[in-house]
């Protein structure tokens, strides 16, 4: 049966022509883009993986960045360090000669005392963008300061470390977590300490041997539980002071103290006392040396010819003496300081030694993990192109095709059109 009212070849053909200009504009919108799923709409769940893998691509764009200052900061530290070691090998071939009788120790002192102070230069020039990790002598603050947070305590709770963002940790429920690479800082400062004020370290104290006869021997132990409340679980806080004193009768009249850097522990400051004892002894021309008893320890042989009686006290507050705070007081004009000095340029350099091959260390794994960074990004990007990329070649193809569909559309619409014409021969 004709009809002049409905045309069902005409509707037929209108559908058709209508998807195939569907399809038609979404192809080109493809090439246009270059995206087969350019929003929420053409495929939700492949375009909300593209977005989430994009800000991944994004943030470690940012810390591909942080891994670069990062290995920057550090590698100014480096070269310093290896620096202040040559010139502390060439201060350890001056002592050395300082040993011989006939020769000018005032001289060599003067020439040790310049290169004393090129090394203080080279610490104070080593920042980079402000950080300067060979510099680490926090102190000065009150536990009162330091609870609080607020005034010259503020900030100062430290790790002795500095971290550099290194990734971002994605698992399999969406949580992301940052993760870090640590440096530990290495204090070649050569500054002297300065003893605090301040007594109130909670449950802090050193117990003394007491009386020391000659020839005998007596342990001086860093004592005390120092994790209270008041101190956030801090078993030591910078600006801690340690002393040891009663050696006078032995020829050491001044006090043996160590005023805690960031990040120390009891036992670092055991060693800082060790160092600092024998290294007066030699000075003072005395039989007497200090050596570690177990982690925390200090014990003390007596064969000075006196008998001494120790004591022990504990301040906070102060500020901590550089890593290289010895080299100040070497002195090779007399006989007893050269010595004193031999026996200390050796622990002073291997200080040096120590942070060097410490930054090396952190900054090959800075930059291999910069290497993978950059390698990521890489394959989170291909990833992503292979979910949202347009694939061209078959895009062109489609588009040619679908321009033939057209026009045959067009054709087969304008045939279906024209058949109610026929119905008037029928009245003819």
């Amino acid at each position: 049966m004709s009809s002049i009212l409905t045309n069902t070849s005409a509707m037929v053909a209108l559908q058709t022509l209508k998807g195939i200009n569907t399809n038609l504009a979404k192809t080109q919108q493809e090439i246009s883009t270059g995206k087969s799923v350019a929003n929420a709409k053409d495929n939700a769940a492949i375009w909300a993986i593209s977005k989430v893998m994009e800000s991944d691509v994004k943030g470690f764009r940012g810390i591909s960045d942080s891994l670069s200052l990062g290995s920057s900061t550090i590698a100014v530290a480096r070269s310093a360090s290896e620096q202040i070691t040559d010139l502390l090998t060439e201060i350890k071939g001056k002592i050395v000669a300082s040993q011989e009788e006939n020769v000018d120790r005032d001289k060599i002192q003067s020439d040790i005392v310049a290169l004393r102070d090129q090394i203080g230069s080279i610490v104070g020039a080593a920042q980079f963008n402000g950080l300067n990790l060979l510099s680490n002598r926090q102190g000065g603050a009150t536990v009162a300061q330091i609870v609080g947070n607020t005034g010259a305590g503020a900030g100062i709770l430290g790790s002795g470390s500095v971290s550099v963002l290194a990734s971002l940790d994605r698992d399999s429920n969406g949580n992301v977590k940052a993760s870090s690479i640590s440096a530990v800082k290495g204090d070649l400062g050569t500054q002297a300490l300065s003893w605090g004020a301040g007594t109130d370290i909670a449950g802090a104290a050193i117990t003394a041997a007491g009386a020391i006869a000659n020839g005998a021997s007596g342990t001086t132990a860093i004592l005390g539980d120092i994790a209270t409340a008041a101190r956030a679980g801090n078993r030591v806080i910078a600006g801690d002071g340690y002393s040891i004193g009663g050696l006078a009768a032995a020829g050491i009249t001044a006090d043996i103290r160590y005023v805690a850097r960031d990040g120390d522990t009891l036992g670092d400051i055991a060693r800082g006392l060790v160092e600092r004892i024998n290294f007066e002894a030699e000075k003072a021309g005395i039989s007497i040396s200090a050596s570690l008893d177990g982690s925390a320890g200090v014990s003390i042989t007596n064969n000075s010819g006196a008998g001494i009686t120790v004591t022990g006290a504990v301040s906070t507050g102060g500020r901590a003496g550089g890593g290289l705070a010895l080299l100040g007081e070497i002195d090779v004009s007399s006989e007893t300081g050269s010595r004193a000095a031999l026996a200390a340029i050796e622990g002073l350099t291997q200080a040096a030694v120590q942070a060097a091959s410490d930054f090396g260390t952190a900054q090959k794994r800075i930059d291999i993990q910069k290497d993978f960074v950059g390698n990521l990004v890489d394959s989170l990007r291909a990833g992503i192109g292979s979910l949202v990329d347009a694939d061209m070649e078959e895009a062109s193809a489609r588009l040619q095709a679908l321009q033939v569909q057209q026009q045959l559309g067009i054709q087969a619409l304008s045939i279906a059109n024209q058949a109610p014409q026929n119905i008037l021969a029928l009245f003819r």
